[in-house]
């Protein structure tokens, strides 16, 4: 098979070929440059992310993000982040995250238009995790600057002048958050403020505290994770919701439903299409031998369209009980900011249907993917509209 898995076409809708590879190639091998085991069953999938001690999440990646951990390395990492990552934390948001919202849906609902990504769905996670971080509306430009070379990391595998240029890019722009993170942190030190900076700097678990080196690699994940996955969960709920106008109308009547059509939308059209792991020994999986060593990239997906796991699964449905996708991952690994996410979503989506009426895409089948490869949503939607209530 020689199908680029990675082009744009496929990634605005690979779902037609992830069916295609659960029947009849689950696991399947992807040349160099790539030279990875992609496995497409929700079976095989949530395999890998379980068993942490045959999948190693030790792979080529930045070496500082504990999401790359093993245990007991990430166990202590995890505990450590959890401190300042609190439920309460992110519960204490949603004022303010209601707040931006409304702003933000301000500026544009008189024009009768927008570009849902660009207006909405990227700056309200991005001035979240700014907010949290303890940056100020002038840093934003910057903000914006690192997240989109961090995301571009993603091409580093893919051989050629993308690759070469992704990785130049994150290292130069790694540079320049090691210096920015050593003057917020001396500030922070001198005079602790109520974010979440302050709270990593005095995190402690049994004596032991954050190094330099890992709450950069944390904030590093933060910007890109904690934006991309809240981004796409909410244009991808507006595309689905738009492609299926029986289930806005009824969503937009009872929003009681918000809580599992949230779900569905994670389910139908996941932010995150794949992770990374390597076994640390040969394996078999649907008769296949993936050798140790190797780059392993569990589907998800894929799995979370497996007819064997859900009924009717290529279906979008806002009541399906139960929905046990996986989204957010499984096991040790779990997303911990997922919390954050779902938070960020129950507030957007009523905004969004209360205060723009009609809604209608241009051209949806052609939206142009996110400039990161494991992960699904437009870079850029525009959004027609009835300009309902104003705040």
């Amino acid at each position: 098979m020689t199908t680029d898995f990675f082009s744009d076409d496929i990634r605005r809708d690979p779902y037609p070929l992830y069916g295609q590879m659960r029947s009849h190639s689950p696991v399947f091998h992807v040349p160099p440059p790539f030279d990875g085991w992609l496995i497409f069953d929700y079976e095989g999938v949530n395999r890998v992310l379980s068993d942490h001690l045959l999948f190693s999440s030790k792979v080529p990646a930045p070496r500082n993000w504990f999401i790359f951990y093993d245990p007991p390395q990430h166990t202590k990492m995890r505990a450590l982040l959890s401190r300042a990552f609190t439920p309460k934390m992110v519960m204490g948001l949603e004022e303010s995250i209601r707040d931006l919202s409304a702003r933000l849906l301000d500026s544009v609902i008189e024009k009768g238009a927008m570009d849902l990504a660009l207006d909405y769905a990227v700056p309200l996670p991005m001035q979240v995790i700014a907010g949290m971080v303890g940056l100020t509306a002038s840093d934003w430009p910057r903000f914006r600057r690192w997240s989109d070379s961090i995301l571009k990391l993603s091409y580093a595998r893919t051989g050629g002048e993308a690759a070469e240029q992704s990785v130049r890019e994150f290292t130069e722009v790694t540079a320049e958050m090691r210096n920015a993170l050593q003057v917020m942190s001396e500030e922070r030190r001198s005079k602790p403020r109520e974010d979440l900076l302050t709270r990593l700097l005095g995190a402690e678990v049994d004596g032991e505290r954050l190094s330099h080196e890992e709450i950069l690699g944390f904030l590093q994940l933060l910007v890109v994770a904690g934006q991309e996955t809240t981004a796409n969960l909410i244009n991808n709920a507006i595309l689905c919701l738009t492609e299926h106008p029986e289930q806005l109308k009824e969503l937009t009547n009872n929003l009681g439903l918000l809580g599992s059509a949230i779900e569905e939308v994670l389910r139908y059209r996941s932010p995150l299409q794949w992770v990374m792991r390597t076994p640390t020994r040969d394996v078999e999986l649907h008769g296949q031998v993936i050798p140790a060593g190797k780059l392993v990239l569990p589907m998800i997906g894929s799995a979370n369209r497996d007819e064997h796991q859900f009924k009717n699964a290529g279906q979008f449905d806002i009541r399906r009980e139960p929905n046990p996708h996986i989204a957010f991952g499984h096991g040790i690994h779990s997303c911990l900011g997922a919390a954050l996410a779902r938070l960020e979503a129950r507030i957007a989506l009523p905004d969004l249907l209360s205060r723009l009426k009609n809604l209608r895409l241009d051209d949806a089948g052609h939206w142009e993917p996110r400039k990161a490869l494991h992960v699904h949503g437009p870079a850029s939607l525009p959004l027609h509209f009835e300009p309902g209530r104003r705040r």
